[in-house]
Formats: structure tokens, C-alpha cells, sequence
């Protein structure tokens, strides 16, 4: 019976990957078609990819540093539950769960927590309200970043719809969601306790076995948020998020210093890029969606004023570094480790029936 399932999920899993090609391949055909039809210049795109590779080389050390780099974070978040827990397995859940993003999608999200859950003996509630807190403190650099490429813009620019729109929506979310991340992280710090207390006042009229499952998933999220109640470590998790964004900044420099296009980037012009970019993947450009790729054309085609087929081409340089270069990296730790693949697909399954697996 076992075999006859596995065989099964191996056949979908199989067609999966046949449509999937198939239906990337007949992007691609028509996408080659659409932009030969529109008299796109394949030399100028192709000319983004003969760069210098010493400042690529420096870039990936620098991108790949950050994946570290949010390891020695998680590893403060989770002192309360775990002093001296393991930079090695942090670091492993890390590359991992980037790759699955990159494979999966965003359900790939709960990889990262649920193998810090797995390999630190930790409930995997409280590896989610380190996750979340995590996207705290990285959106508000994002906003700090996104708020100095606003008052860098040069004055004068005559924009397309959707920058205008990023901009002009920017400057009110900017100061929204700024309040809002610093309140959540007064609350979590000050009054996660008594909030835990009240919703589980609230929820007695659950039936036991639900009331029981709902304590639980509170108290492992209190726990994973403790890290906030130590002024050092709060302070280490503040100077590690500027410390990380300070080397994907570097990390941006390096790429523009590659490539002769965009070698004379001064430091405002890699924060302009960065911050619009950062902050336009985030929101979502009506029309057009989101994304780094989307983003990063736009802030280069419409503000820097270079041609839609450099612009093009560095925004797919910008993606394959920024995302596509953990994936071997990801996959060498998962292969080290014996990661199972198959399961880690159906990881929401194991969450959601609250028993992840060891």
C-alpha cells in the first residue's frame, strides 16, 4: 500500500515537473516572439552579462554572507529557549529554507521555521513568532531605506504610472506602517503575556481539545518573542538588522560596479534603487504585480533613464543573485543532511496537524 502512494506521488510529482516545463517553455517561445516583434535588441541584453566578475564575485560573497548573517540573528531569538543553540543547524535551516522559497514558492516560508523547530527541539509556534519578528525589524529598515531614496530623488523627473504610484502611495504607508511595526513591537515586548491571558479568557467556550491546542500554540508564541523582554538582546537585534542591511547595500554596490552601465552609481543612486525596489516589491504595483525583477526595471528604465534592454537585462543579473544563488547551496546542505524532499513539499500538512515531524 505504502509503495503503491509513493509510486503515485512520484507520477504527479512527475507530471507537475512536465507541465511546469512545458508551460515555461511556451512562455519563453512566445516572449522571444513578443519582444523580436517589438524590435528588441538582443546585443545590448546580452551585453549586461560581460561584466567584470571580481565586484560579482565580491557581490555573491556578500549575499551569501547575509544568509550567516540572519543565522547569528534567529540565534539571539531564540536564547530564552535555547542559549546555546547551534550556528551550524541555524545556518543549514537558513540556506534551506531560501532554496524552498525559490523552488516551492512562498509556502516555502515555514521551511526555515519548521526546521529551526525541528533541529533545536523548540515548538514550531514559537520559531513562527521569531519568523514574524524577524519581518518586523527587516520591513523597518526597508521603510528607513525606502524614506532616504524618497528624499534623494532628483527634483524634476518625469516618472511612468506605476513609480508614480509607488511613490505616491509610499510616502502615507511609509509613516503607517512604521507606527504600526513599532507598536507590535511594544506590544510584544510589553504585553504578550497579558494578551495571551485575555484571548485565552476569551476562548473558553471552545471545546477542551481545541482550547488546549490554542494554549499551547500562545504560550510557544510568548516564548519565541521573550527575546524582546532583554534590553541586550534587543539591541543586538537591532544592530545585527542595520549590520544586514548595511552588507545587502554592499551587496547592491558591488553588482552596479560590475557592470559598465551603471559603474558610475554613487552611493544615493544604489539607495534610491534599493530602497523604491525593497519597498516596490512589498506593495505590489497595480497592473503589474510585484517583484524584484518588475521592480528593479522599472526604478532603472524610468529614473536612471537606461534602455529597456539593459534594464532588462541587469534586472534578471539582480534576480538570479539575489535569489537564484542559494539554490546550490541550498541543495548541497539539503543533500548533506539527508532532507527529504518529498516532505519537506508537504510540510503544511505536518504544521497544521500540529505534530512536525523529527
Amino acid at each position: 500500500m505504502l509503495d503503491e502512494k509513493s509510486h503515485a506521488s512520484r507520477r504527479r510529482a512527475g507530471r507537475t515537473v512536465w507541465i511546469t516545463a512545458a508551460l515555461a517553455a511556451v512562455i519563453v517561445v512566445l516572449g522571444v516572439y513578443r519582444l523580436r516583434s517589438t524590435g528588441f535588441r538582443w546585443d545590448l541584453f546580452f551585453s549586461t552579462f560581460k561584466a567584470d566578475w571580481r565586484w560579482l564575485s565580491l557581490a555573491s560573497t556578500c549575499i551569501l554572507l547575509t544568509y550567516l548573517g540572519r543565522a547569528v540573528r534567529w540565534q539571539v531569538m531564540l536564547r530564552p529557549l535555547r542559549p546555546r543553540s547551534s550556528l551550524w543547524n541555524l545556518t543549514s535551516a537558513t540556506v534551506i529554507g531560501f532554496t524552498a522559497i525559490v523552488l516551492l514558492g512562498r509556502p516555502g516560508e515555514l521551511v526555515r521555521p519548521y526546521l529551526i523547530s525541528v533541529k533545536e527541539r523548540v515548538p514550531f509556534s514559537s520559531q513562527m513568532a521569531a519568523w514574524f519578528l524577524e519581518r518586523i525589524l527587516d520591513l523597518v529598515l526597508v521603510l528607513i531605506i525606502f524614506g532616504i531614496a524618497l528624499a534623494r530623488m532628483p527634483a524634476g523627473l518625469h516618472l511612468g504610472p506605476a513609480l508614480q504610484w509607488i511613490l505616491r502611495t509610499g510616502g502615507y504607508l511609509v509613516a503607517s506602517l512604521g507606527a504600526l511595526c513599532i507598536l507590535l513591537l511594544v506590544v510584544f515586548r510589553n504585553f504578550a503575556v497579558p494578551a495571551q491571558a485575555r484571548i485565552l479568557s476569551a476562548a473558553r467556550i471552545l471545546p477542551g481539545k481545541l482550547y488546549s491546542r490554542l494554549a499551547k500554540i500562545l504560550t510557544a508564541f510568548v516564548q519565541g518573542m521573550e527575546c524582546t523582554h532583554d534590553p541586550t538582546n534587543l539591541a543586538l537585534l537591532i544592530g545585527y538588522t542595520v549590520l544586514q542591511w548595511i552588507v545587502i547595500v554592499s551587496a547592491y554596490f558591488c553588482v552596479f560596479r560590475a557592470l559598465p552601465s551603471t559603474s558610475s552609481f554613487s552611493l544615493d543612486d544604489v539607495m534610491i534603487f534599493l530602497g523604491i525596489v525593497a519597498f516596490g516589491s512589498v506593495v505590489q504595483v497595480p497592473g503589474i504585480g510585484g517583484g524584484v525583477q518588475v521592480a528593479s526595471f522599472l526604478v532603472l528604465h524610468e529614473i536612471f533613464k537606461i534602455s529597456g534592454e539593459l534594464a532588462t537585462g541587469i534586472a534578471i543579473l539582480i534576480w538570479l543573485l539575489s535569489w537564484v544563488l542559494v539554490v546550490p547551496v541550498g541543495l548541497a546542505f539539503a543533500f548533506h543532511e539527508g532532507v527529504n524532499w518529498s516532505k519537506i513539499r508537504h510540510i503544511t500538512e505536518d504544521v497544521e496537524s500540529g505534530t512536525p515531524a523529527t
